[in-house]
């Protein structure tokens, strides 16, 4: 692959940003609002795959969001739009932005699922390896299953066609199945904790 194809791939990668705004608790209610209307906003831009939201409770000031587009294109467009600058505009005296995070490609499949009713600070993806191990543990057996199945009976097809009726199958069982299932079964590895300890946060 040349380096041109490699950056062609790599901007066509899915892009998620996480940030965090900090904002006086009292302001509860003006926050939840400000942070619906932002989502609904970007709901309408090109390449918008979703978001979400965390509310604090306990008295904590740190709210995170979380929204994810399809490329580092659409991010770059809805990040310049009008719409967005009115909405950041809006948030003067309300909110004051902590920290911000992009993850791309595969490192999305290991991030923290978001859920409104707990307050959980945005984990940092897990190392390049333990990642490539999770996909390989899961990579391998089904390649080898379909490789001594469907491979077989397709041994007569041309090598390109009977490739892509590998991919084929294999990628939504990977991406739909797989994937979630083993970064399931793994997220206390995945986190860096104990096997003990696994059902834990």
């Amino acid at each position: 692959m040349t380096s041109t194809q490699q950056a062609v791939t790599a901007d066509d990668l899915p892009v998620t940003v996480s940030f965090t705004r900090r904002a006086d608790p009292a302001h509860a209610v003006q926050m939840s609002a400000w942070i619906r209307a932002g989502l609904t906003l970007a709901e309408g831009a090109p390449g918008f795959l979703g978001g979400g939201w965390v509310q604090p409770r306990n008295g904590a000031d740190e709210w995170h969001m979380l929204c994810r587009f399809d490329s580092p294109a659409t991010l770059a467009a809805w990040e310049a739009s009008p719409e967005r600058q009115w909405w950041l505009g809006s948030a003067q005296g309300l909110a004051e932005m902590t920290r911000t995070e992009r993850r791309t490609g595969i490192e999305g499949w290991f991030d923290a699922p978001v859920a409104a009713a707990e307050e959980v600070a945005p984990q940092p993806a897990p190392p390049r390896w333990k990642q490539a191990t999770t996909i390989w543990l899961v990579f391998f057996p089904l390649n080898l299953l379909a490789t001594v199945t469907l491979g077989a009976l397709l041994a007569d097809v041309h090598v390109v066609a009977r490739v892509a009726a590998l991919t084929i199958v294999l990628t939504p069982l990977m991406t739909y199945l797989l994937l979630p299932w083993i970064t399931r079964q793994l997220s206390w590895w995945l986190a860096g904790r104990r096997w003990r300890d696994r059902r834990v946060g």
